[in-house]
């Protein structure tokens, strides 16, 4: 029964971190630049906490979302898991640990770049996996897409993080998150149709059958 709530918890955490880190941004101080300031200059500056509690909450989703296809058998056994548990953990003590001194500015990097490397390298795995599962096959297109593009933001902001000097790295670093937060919510939609998707195709079935029966009788 535990299971059926997993969905819920990962969708429902997923797009509620993405509107409150959207919100926070739209509605925050016009003098800064989401631009040039990556998410964690930006927390940091705007001082809210809204950030800081939408990352934790994107862990936590994550988590459910980890949970969930466990409790359905996904193919997800191995580095997939350990990546994803990773990307969790570390954003949930990113979120824990600002970036306000040195040595915490070192740990709040340190746990950003064990975040956006893992989930890439976890979804890498999973395309080929899935694709070969029947009940998971339906997103392992989509997933491969989005893989790529994760590899390319990946890429991107390695380079505007060292040559490039930072420059617009906030916006790399945005559409990055954006990929990679998008690999999480088509997996969290698969998950919700394999976990409710016969129940209510039973419910709907038994209506049908209700209907037709009162209508030729």
């Amino acid at each position: 029964m535990v299971k059926r709530f997993y969905p819920l918890l990962a969708g429902g955490g997923i797009l509620l971190a993405v509107v409150t880190v959207v919100t926070a941004q739209v509605s925050g101080d016009s003098s800064l630049d989401p631009v040039s300031m990556t998410i964690s200059e930006y927390a940091a500056r705007d001082g809210g906490g809204a950030i800081e509690t939408a990352m934790a909450v994107l862990g936590l989703a994550s988590l459910a979302l980890l949970a969930g296809m466990r409790a359905l058998d996904a193919p997800v056994h191995g580095w997939p898991a350990r990546l994803i548990g990773l990307w969790s953990v570390a954003l949930i003590g990113a979120a824990v640990v600002p970036s306000g001194t040195v040595w915490q500015g070192d740990i709040h990097g340190a746990l950003s770049v064990a975040a956006f490397v893992s989930v890439p390298a976890a979804a890498i795995q999973l395309v080929g996996r899935l694709a070969q599962d029947e009940r998971w096959k339906a997103v392992a297109r989509p997933l491969e897409w989005l893989t790529l593009a994760s590899g390319l933001g990946l890429a991107a902001i390695t380079y505007v993080a060292l040559p490039g000097h930072g420059v617009m790295i906030g916006l790399v670093e945005r559409l990055l998150l954006t990929a990679e937060v998008a690999v999480l919510g088509v997996l969290a939609v698969r998950l919700a149709q394999l976990t409710w998707g016969p129940t209510l195709r039973e419910r709907i079935g038994g209506r049908r059958a209700v209907r037709d029966f009162l209508v030729h009788r």
